[in-house]
């Protein structure tokens, strides 16, 4: 983050996300703060709130792509959930708890990400050993080669002689022939070679909890919860040498890797760097008029109120403060209007930002700019078929126009349109292309124009297939 001035988050965001300059600038400032939070003493950081966002603009302009990116800039735990999922206390559906439980899952598998990382060395180690056990496993003495008074007391009292040098000829061939298996292991040599591996079978069983108003569901690891009284369940699989040492190195790692040293970190994380990001909101906008399902969402929203403003939240992996999070809410605000949450919610987002709606200048930058721009995608796509596209200008602008005129004619969708328009224009191409019918493909206007044509003159025709 030292390095992540405002200006630079910006320009990071601008390689995928077109226009809507405002709301970079705004979650820019508020990512910067919780950096220059963490700058200040013990006492006045814990006074400092995160400056919690609210995005306004219609479906399809950046609302989620922007806090998406945000959180994988730097790394953050980032949850996305949907505000007309949560039921208020006494109905069935989610509670509103479940977003920090599912923000502290997303910081656990960061972490262990980032743990198995520091102990690849020596998992990558142990899981070479097992392999070469499985290739070429060294003798065992049996029963037969010892003698009662060793098998009691562990050292050897008296043996045959020629047991004993029999036991150690098999040992040097063993190990002359491990040592050739082990260079051809580290060559490579071996790699599509079939092995038995043995490993614990991780299958966790699942629960369901009633908890009285809705229904939570756990896992729980039967043999944790027993303290290791059960065997650990084995089971045999034979697979190719590349895939069991993908298996046994995820096996190996666990085991090295300290469990309440990565939920305590997690914790952390979550606390002091997640982002929650609560689409919807204007669904649960709005005062109880009546009955039915729309009568508890001033309930939702007073639900929500006390985790934003800040409490304490109980998970499988321990206590999660929500003080510090970033809640990121979104919502297009046709119907209702921000004025329509309850006051105290609409104080817990000071920082209001609106999208605005794309034009076809937008879509037409969209097609080309972003790094993992649609265009690329198809391109890409194609290629392993073996199929050349090739999108010119023209073509591009007609893309963007035809998108843009449906938008206008139908309802209003914004970029999500081009994914629905790419689709019908290729939708020939992706068919044919294994059979290699057509190795070069030029979408220029012409093209465009010919495969949705009809269907954009076409107003009704438009509203079910654009």
């Amino acid at each position: 983050m030292d390095d992540l001035t405002p200006r630079e988050i910006v320009k990071a965001l601008d390689k995928y996300i077109i226009g809507q300059g405002k709301a970079k600038r705004a979650v820019a400032v508020a990512l910067r703060n919780r950096h220059r939070r963490m700058q200040l003493d013990a006492a006045m950081r814990d006074e400092v709130t995160p400056k919690n966002i609210l995005m306004i603009g219609p479906t399809g302009v950046g609302k989620t792509e922007v806090a998406r990116r945000l959180a994988k800039l730097v790394s953050a735990p980032f949850v996305k959930v949907e505000a007309t999922k949560f039921t208020e206390v006494g109905y069935v559906g989610r509670d509103v708890d479940s977003m920090v439980r599912d923000l502290v899952d997303t910081a656990i598998r960061m972490v262990k990400t980032e743990k198995t990382e520091e102990v690849r060395i020596a998992a990558q180690a142990q899981v070479q050993e097992r392999l070469l056990d499985c290739l070429s496993p060294l003798p065992k003495r049996d029963a037969a080669t010892r003698n009662p008074f060793e098998m009691l007391f562990g050292g050897p009292q008296r043996q045959d002689q020629e047991d004993v040098e029999k036991f150690e000829e098999r040992m040097r061939l063993a190990a002359a022939e491990r040592r050739i298996t082990k260079r051809r292991f580290e060559a490579g040599e071996l790699e599509a070679a079939v092995v038995e591996i043995e490993i614990e079978d991780s299958a966790v069983p699942m629960l369901e909890i009633f908890d009285g108003s809705n229904v939570q569901e756990m896992g729980i690891n039967i043999q944790d919860a027993l303290g290791g009284l059960l065997p650990k369940k084995k089971k045999i699989r034979k697979v190719i040498l590349s895939e069991a040492r993908k298996i046994l190195f995820a096996e190996e790692a666990q085991k090295l890797i300290d469990p309440d040293a990565v939920s305590s970190m997690a914790i952390k994380q979550a606390e002091e760097n997640g982002i929650i990001f609560i689409d919807e909101i204007d669904k649960i906008a709005g005062r109880e008029g009546g009955y039915g399902p729309d009568v508890s969402r001033e309930g939702v929203q007073r639900d929500i109120l006390p985790i934003i403003e800040g409490s304490t939240v109980m998970t499988k992996h321990g206590p999660v403060k929500t003080d510090h999070i970033l809640f990121i809410a979104a919502g297009a605000f046709h119907v209702s209007k921000p004025s329509d949450l309850i006051p105290e919610l609409q104080g817990r987002f000071p920082i209001r930002v609106e999208f605005e709606p794309l034009g076809k200048e937008d879509f037409r930058r969209i097609l080309v700019e972003p790094q993992n721009s649609l265009t690329k995608q198809y391109t890409a796509l194609l290629s392993t078929e073996g199929v050349e596209v090739l999108f010119t200008d023209d073509g591009l602008d007609a893309i963007a126009e035809l998108a843009d005129k449906v938008n206008q004619q139908t309802e209003n969708i914004g970029a999500r349109r081009l994914h629905t328009v790419l689709e019908k224009i290729l939708e020939e191409v992706a068919f044919d292309a294994p059979e290699g019918a057509q190795k070069t493909v030029a979408v220029d206007s012409a093209y465009v124009r010919s495969r949705l044509g009809d269907i954009i003159d076409n107003i009704d025709l438009s509203r079910y297939i654009l």
